[in-house]
């Protein structure tokens, strides 16, 4: 498990401070075991009082009287067994949580809570985790409104040390979410939170200290800075993926035929077929994120943009889309542009473009699904073979046709044919890794051995070597890092134990008018003296 203390620290002195804050991270991000790694953290500092609106129903949310029961009542449950209630205050919420207090409004449960807190000997603390869960949305914006309205009379009334609100929607999103749900339109008065700047995400650095631990148990024999190196590349370090991979890689790879033991599985090659396994599995991230695609129509189109657009999409704060995809987790701002937040993210929503119905059922769909096989040689993709095919193919299509291209659509019948050939065994992502940043555009992974596949329109020749130089850049960049990580090494033992990490081929497929025209470039490696 990922060392948490430092995070923990951080939200410890946001609390000492008296800081109410949210949690506002995309579905599985980590939140829910945050919570509880905190509530044990401030145990002996704190009464913590840990809630999750996820226990509360749709019929606790719909009415005041309803939800001060539910909510006393799971206070109780939340402390029961502790001494730690006065017992004149524990009466008081028995006798909410029952009905039998005939003024049962939030205002009187929170008149409650505050001579509670003048009287517990350690400051309270309230966490409540799925916040945004709530189905009417009316009451608990009054909820947050007697939070808030405590919070700035607290040198008059005693209120909560801190407050702690974790959930998918920042409430000052949730005008979004009425919206969505129905019911009375105001705006969120939970403007006292402060900002919430703990990185929740694991590092590169998070992952290597994991497995660390995971090694000195049992022992693989694996590059563990390497490793780390390459969930993180593929995760961008999302908590749910990272535990994922490592668990596949754990209970899935190893034993398999291919890799009988833990020391083969943690590898490269054993990463691979990992992401692969992920990429195939049907889960509530994936399935949040493919909901939440069918419920935003202009999200969907943003992410298809992003995909087979290529193009920079710049980060616009007021933006209520990009917004969107931000809090759900499906893109991360990369200096000024919006980007898909990581690789498997990515590859799983090409999939969910290039696996609807009516994209199955084209012409190229079918033309490639007929002699798929033929691409596969010894355990390897003939990369040359895949894109002679694809021209003919693309040719007899759609040669005929009079009409303007674009690089769009040079990746997305690209992708097309291409996915039928390696799925299940491999898959492809879009790096942007050249000196100067640009967009190379298809990096395909396949038995341990990675593919560049570089698509540009025809614009003439001195666009043409733009493309040359951005693919030669990539390679270079590529080449550099394998080369630090042998330089004191065998050239010889290392190439033919770990050619897979080489870049094997590198083309640069081009097209003029309505017709692609590949150009395989030739003695490219041969830049590098080393090889």
């Amino acid at each position: 498990m990922v060392d948490l203390s430092e995070r923990l620290e951080q939200m410890k002195a946001m609390i000492d401070a008296g800081k109410y804050f949210t949690i506002n991270r995309a579905r599985q991000f980590g939140k829910t075991t945050t919570l509880k790694a905190l509530e044990r953290f401030l145990e002996n500092d704190y009464t913590v009082i840990s809630l999750d609106f996820q226990m509360v129903s749709y019929a606790d949310f719909e009415k005041e009287e309803s939800f001060v029961k539910a909510l006393s009542r799971e206070i109780l449950d939340a402390l029961e067994g502790d001494c730690i209630i006065p017992p004149d205050i524990k009466e008081e919420l028995e006798a909410f949580a029952s009905g039998r207090e005939k003024t049962g409004t939030l205002s009187e449960l929170f008149r409650c809570l505050s001579r509670w807190c003048r009287q517990s000997e350690k400051k309270i603390v309230l966490m409540v985790d799925e916040a945004d869960s709530a189905s009417n949305n009316q009451v608990f914006l009054d909820f947050l409104a007697l939070l808030r309205g405590y919070y700035i009379n607290r040198d008059k009334k005693p209120a909560f040390q801190s407050v702690i609100l974790a959930g998918v929607y920042d409430v000052k999103n949730l005008k979004r979410k009425i919206a969505a749900d129905g019911g009375e339109r105001r705006n969120s008065p939970w403007n006292v939170a402060a900002d919430f700047l703990v990185e929740m995400s694991f590092s590169a650095k998070d992952i290597e200290g994991m497995l660390s631990d995971y090694e000195r148990d049992y022992e693989t024999g694996m590059d563990i800075p390497e490793m780390s190196r390459m969930i993180y590349d593929y995760t961008e370090g999302y908590p749910f993926l990272v535990s994922g991979l490592c668990k596949l890689l754990d209970e899935q790879v190893a034993g398999s035929a291919e890799f009988p033991d833990k020391g083969s599985a943690w590898s490269k090659a054993g990463l691979l077929e990992a992401v692969n396994i992920l990429l195939r599995e049907k889960n509530t991230l994936f399935d949040s994120i493919i909901e939440k695609l069918e419920v935003y129509p202009e999200l969907k189109e943003m992410i298809y943009l992003l995909l087979f657009q290529g193009q920079s999409i710049v980060y616009n704060p007021d933006d209520d889309v990009i917004g969107l995809a931000l809090m759900f987790g499906l893109v991360k701002i990369k200096g000024a542009s919006v980007c898909v937040a990581n690789r498997i993210f990515e590859t799983r929503l090409y999939n969910f473009f290039l696996t609807a119905p009516q994209v199955q059922g084209s012409d190229m769909y079918r033309a490639v699904a007929l002699d798929k096989n033929q691409f596969i040689e010894n355990g390897h993709l003939n990369i040359r073979l895949i894109l002679e095919k694809f021209v003919r193919h693309f040719d007899d299509l759609y040669g005929d046709q009079d009409q303007t291209f674009y690089e769009e659509d040079g990746r997305r019948h690209f992708l097309l044919y291409l996915r039928p050939i390696i799925n299940g065994s491999g898959n492809y992502y879009i790096e942007a890794q050249t000196r100067n940043k640009e967009r190379t555009d298809v990096i395909i992974d396949y038995g341990g051995e990675q593919s560049v596949v570089e698509l540009k329109v025809w614009r003439g020749d001195a666009y043409h070597k733009r493309g040359e130089k951005q693919l030669l850049e990539y390679l270079e960049h590529i080449l550099h890092h394998f080369f630090e990580g042998i330089h004191d090494r065998n050239f010889g033992d290392i190439f033919r134990c770990s050619v897979k990490s080489l870049i094997t081929s590198a083309f640069i497929f081009t097209f003029l008018h309505s017709k692609y025209f590949l150009r395989i470039i030739s003695g490219l490696l041969s830049k590098w003296k080393m090889l």
